[in-house]
């Protein structure tokens, strides 16, 4: 038995089955940061911190006749998000019902992956997490009320990576609205704006990024962003009652950035 507790919930395994299998499609597409910066673990829920390879200088504890460091480390930091299925859904399910009602756990998946997407593009101050768009040195290009700008915004982001020393492909984490607004339109003759860009991109991704506020040009190069993870996401349970068994995603992670010229912000 783990931390999760899985093994004590009134739920079938076919039952974990649809709650994970759920889960999981619900959170590949708003998990934009994971798909853009480097991945590393999961490491275990044990794993408590990030080694970030420094340290600073402390008195020695009898006050002389040694020096003395002390390493500095990232904390990881841990996102939770309740949710409660009723257990005639579960019940119905594995009757074989087709349509389970799995709403809670769709919003808990909203909320968690948001949460990390604002933590790894914008900061999070409180747990000691910089942010892409906050750490970056160049001034954020407007991308303008029109999505007819959006070429030019995103090619300056690129030039001014470029010009900084470091090198493509590019990725792009776009806001919902401006996600929205690339995939509806059709430049002039026809032609997607979604192909322009990924071309300006070096034929990097274009991510649909839940929490974030315009956009995002991130090299893809390796080793400027690292998103560290302890314990994956995962469905952890906290209690039942008559009506509905109470659950959870969980996951724990730190987020580092390593060069900050190596993305630039774009503001809606």
């Amino acid at each position: 038995m783990n931390h999760l507790l899985r093994e004590l919930a009134p739920i079938s395994d076919a039952g974990w089955k649809l709650l994970d299998d759920e889960a999981r499609e619900r959170l590949l597409g708003p998990l934009a940061a994971r798909r853009l910066v480097d991945f590393r673990g999961p490491l275990g829920w044990e794993h408590s911190a990030t080694n970030l390879g420094r340290a600073r200088a402390v008195a020695a504890p009898d006050g002389g006749g040694v020096t003395a460091l002390q390493r500095q480390v990232l904390p990881l930091v841990e996102l939770r998000a309740d949710f409660a299925i009723s257990r005639a859904e579960l019940a119905d399910n594995d009757r074989g019902a087709f349509d389970a009602d799995l709403e809670p756990l769709d919003a808990a998946a909203k909320q968690i992956a948001v949460s990390e997407n604002v933590a790894a593009f914008h900061g999070w101050g409180k747990a000691g997490i910089a942010g892409v768009s906050e750490t970056s040195p160049y001034k954020a290009q407007k991308l303008g009320k029109s999505v007819d700008g959006y070429p030019r915004s995103v090619a300056r982001a690129v030039e001014a990576i470029r010009e900084g020393g470091v090198e493509g492909p590019y990725g792009l984490a776009l806001g919902p609205d401006q996600f929205t607004q690339v995939i509806e339109t059709a430049e002039h003759g026809g032609y997607p704006l979604f192909d322009h860009l990924a071309k300006i991109l070096d034929g990097g991704p274009i991510a649909w990024a839940p929490g974030v506020k315009g956009a995002v040009v991130i090299s893809l190069r390796g080793g400027d962003f690292i998103f560290e993870s302890g314990q994956d996401l995962a469905i952890g349970y906290s209690h039942h009652d008559a009506d509905a068994v109470h659950l959870y995603l969980e996951e724990s992670f730190s987020f580092v950035v390593a060069t900050p010229e190596a993305a630039a912000p774009l503001n809606p």
